[in-house]
């Protein structure tokens, strides 16, 4: 599976580890089914999302935005001031197997997280 991530400037690894944990527990699946993190390109300086990639064991990989602006997403998101469809959905999404979400986004203090198979 993969965990899209959507998250505001400087956050910490252990913010995205703990958002994580709790989505994995939302949907009662395990650390040991993520193939891969995704977030937006504009994102692809934040320390906190690489560290946490490093510490679960995954890559993590940095989306254009003209391929997550492809992607349908259902849910409406803050991102459009960015000139995005959304962060999380389309980051998981382009990345999944099956284009299935598992998890439409939620929110995790800081962090947004949606999860596709």
């Amino acid at each position: 599976m993969i965990i899209g991530i959507g998250a505001r400037r400087g956050i910490h690894e252990e913010e995205v580890l703990e958002a994580i944990a709790q989505a994995l527990e939302t949907t009662n699946t395990r650390k040991e089914d993520i193939e891969a993190l995704a977030s937006a390109e504009l994102k692809k300086d934040e320390q906190g999302l690489k560290n946490a990639a490093e510490i679960i064991g995954v890559p993590i990989h940095f989306l254009p935005h003209s391929k997550l602006n492809e992607i349908d997403v259902p849910s409406k998101s803050r991102a459009s001031r960015f000139g995005l469809k959304g962060v999380a959905e389309p980051c998981a999404l382009a990345l999944s197997t099956n284009q299935n979400l598992i998890m439409k986004k939620k929110v995790y203090g800081r962090i947004t997280i949606a999860i596709a198979d």
